[in-house]
């Protein structure tokens, strides 16, 4: 009887049943692997071995026919712990062969070589000043001990443009419109800032396969912007000054030493490492509690094949240079100490997400201690109640999940902050520190599309004069959430005037309305009266270099009593209003080397903020629009 043909016994397969698909194992972080993609330690099911004879081939050479035996010192100092053989360099054996003068005619037999030949100026291709090859020995410095040392340099540009509107109180002493009789004046105004960053790194080690083995690095930042308001005493506290200001200052943001600690502990290269100086720091996946870049000393590693990660911190903050945010280091650290550890897990509690636990101890030792900024306005203590300095202790604990669960893109964020205040600047006592956060984003793609919904709450002080503060505040947040600083609510700053003096209702780059006279140079203030926020949004990549994003936010606030209180109202409604935003972006090599970004957002006044910031006989709505071009190499 003739053998089947393959199509036969490809068509004769049983099918699988349902009860073998039950059966089938199910899916744990220890088998979901795609197809084609290989794990450290896994070894999937080998097909049957296959026994060819080939009379003709070539036997391979004994182990004795090569050199490099184990033991053996060579010239660079390196001893050899299995057999080796020499190789030119590995990462020039190509562009060795690379013309040096105005002679090309090697491309022409070897015509493929110009895709190896660059500039080192060019961040596409492989570049010595981009650490994709070691420094070349002959211009490595002497006191840089073994091989493998790379040097990294990174530079980037930033400009900002923004036109925006917002409630802009008319100056007690005098004012550039002097027909003026209102609480609030011209609300349109104008910020131009131009920032260069530049950093340079240096470290050792393979780092294609393992973390290297010591990094040191620096980053400055060089900012020059401009202001100009239509009302005086807005950017300085000085009637005299204009209502326009040009300002800049060069920030230390990165400066720090990040040393590898031991040997790795398997071979899926799991390890230690203590990172010590000014260094970035975000304690959740969004930003939520704390972002910021600070004088610090760090404990990070990993286990598990990467699967388990950690944290542990002890930073000291920085003052900042008011009008750009950079850190200030010729000034005296704050008083202002933070204890942070956190733990990730992947593929917990299913396979897809990521979960993270953290603790977070914010110290505050600033009571005796009155700062006012670059612009003559006092920022601690801030100017409400009672306007006496604090001292406080508060301890965050969060739980987050950021990943999917099957097509459902998911980011989640609870917090609990408990702790004391030692001086309640409504009655001049001790109070309790007990308030919360709940945060959730999910999406889900649809072709080029992805569909957003955003929730966030954060809880109020209901009761401001009793011994109780229950009002959320962050430490240092700089969310990416709910459409991020597109939204008008999340990038302007709006004055809290009337119920306090050079304060703010909420902060710029953040969420909370937690009432502090700065969010970088402020304390944090859990008499506020919390934040709901409800949105959706969408995202349209419609071709690989251009975006398109749309949100729209419905912001109310959680409870007004704290208001009604510094305002000396009877009632304030709570809703906010609606944060409608919109932005493209453009990139045009496809990459974040050149990215062009065109965003703007209208806030649309609802009944609690007409009561605080209206105009008399009038409403109206409150724009913000970014234009922001980034070039990096």
């Amino acid at each position: 009887m003739a053998e089947p043909t393959p199509a036969a016994t490809t068509a004769a397969a049983p099918m699988n049943t349902r009860a073998e698909a039950e059966a089938a194992p199910p899916i744990t972080p220890e088998n979901a692997l795609l197809e084609g993609r290989r794990r450290p330690g896994f070894q999937k099911d080998l097909p049957e071995r296959i026994e060819q004879m080939n009379t003709g081939a070539v036997r391979p050479p004994p182990p004795e026919a090569f050199y490099g035996k184990e033991g053996e010192v060579y010239p660079d100092g390196i001893e050899r712990t299995e057999m080796n053989v020499a190789v030119p360099d590995r990462w020039r054996i190509t562009s060795s062969l690379c013309p040096s003068g105005g002679d090309r005619s090697i491309y022409t037999l070897y015509p493929n070589l110009r895709a190896v030949c660059h500039s080192t100026l060019d961040p596409f291709h492989h570049n010595v000043l981009k650490g994709d090859k070691p420094i070349p020995a002959k211009d490595k410095p002497g006191f840089l001990k073994g091989n493998d040392w790379f040097f990294i340099v990174n530079a980037i540009s930033d400009t900002i443009v923004e036109p925006r509107s917002f409630p802009i109180p008319v100056g007690n002493q005098t004012t550039d419109r002097p027909g003026s009789d209102d609480t609030f004046g011209n609300p349109h105004s104008l910020v131009l800032a131009q920032t260069f960053i530049t950093g340079v790194s240096l470290l050792k080690g393979q780092t294609v396969f393992k973390p290297p083995i010591v990094e040191y690095r620096l980053t400055l930042a060089t900012q020059v912007n401009y202001v100009n308001v239509p009302e005086r005493r807005v950017l300085n506290v000085k009637p005299s000054k204009n209502s326009d200001r040009l300002d800049h200052f060069v920030g230390v943001q990165e400066a720090f030493i990040d040393y590898h600690l031991g040997k790795y502990d398997n071979s899926r290269f799991d390890f230690f490492s203590l990172r010590v100086g000014i260094q970035p720091f975000q304690q959740d996946f969004r930003g939520f509690l704390f972002q910021d870049e600070n004088l610090g000393i760090r404990l990070f590693g990993n286990r598990d094949n990467n699967r388990l990660q950690f944290n542990l911190a002890a930073i000291r903050r920085l003052e900042k240079d008011t009008n750009s945010g950079l850190n200030s280091v010729v000034q005296t650290p704050r008083h202002d100490y933070i204890f942070l550890a956190n733990m990730f897990r992947q593929d917990f509690p299913v396979v897809g997400l990521t979960s993270q636990v953290s603790v977070t101890y914010n110290m505050n030792r600033e009571k005796n201690h009155v700062e006012i900024d670059d612009n003559g306005f006092p920022t601690r203590p801030a100017l409400l109640g009672n306007l006496r300095g604090r001292n406080y202790d508060v301890v965050y604990v969060g739980y987050a999940t950021d990943g999917h669960i099957g097509r459902i893109n998911l980011t989640s964020q609870l917090y609990g902050a408990f702790g004391e205040d030692r001086n309640n600047f409504f009655n001049s006592e001790k109070a309790k520190i007990q308030a919360f956060l709940a945060a959730a984003e999910a999406s889900y793609d649809y072709d080029f599309l992805r569909f957003r919904v955003s929730g966030l709450y954060a809880s109020g002080d209901s009761k401001p004069y009793d011994n109780k503060e229950t009002g959320f505040d962050a430490i240092n947040e700089n969310p990416i959430f709910a459409g991020a600083d597109t939204s008008y609510w999340i990038r302007q700053t709006i004055p809290f005037a009337g119920g306090g003096r050079a304060i703010g209702l909420n902060g710029r780059n953040g969420l909370l309305p937690s009432l502090r006279s700065s969010k970088e140079q402020g304390q944090s203030n859990f008499n506020n009266p919390g934040f709901i926020l409800a949105g959706v949004g969408a995202d349209a990549d419609l071709t690989p270099t251009f975006r398109l994003s749309g949100n729209v936010n419905h912001l109310s606030f959680a409870n007004t009593a704290t208001l009604q209180a510094l305002r000396v109202e009877g009632s304030i409604p709570k809703s906010i209003g609606w944060d409608l935003s919109a932005a493209a972006i453009w990139r045009p090599l496809a990459s974040q080397n050149v990215v062009l970004r065109l965003s703007g957002a209208v806030l649309q006044p609802s009944k609690g903020f007409k009561d605080l910031f209206a105009k008399q006989g009038k409403e109206g709505k409150f724009y913000s629009v970014l234009g922001n071009f980034i070039v990096a190499f």
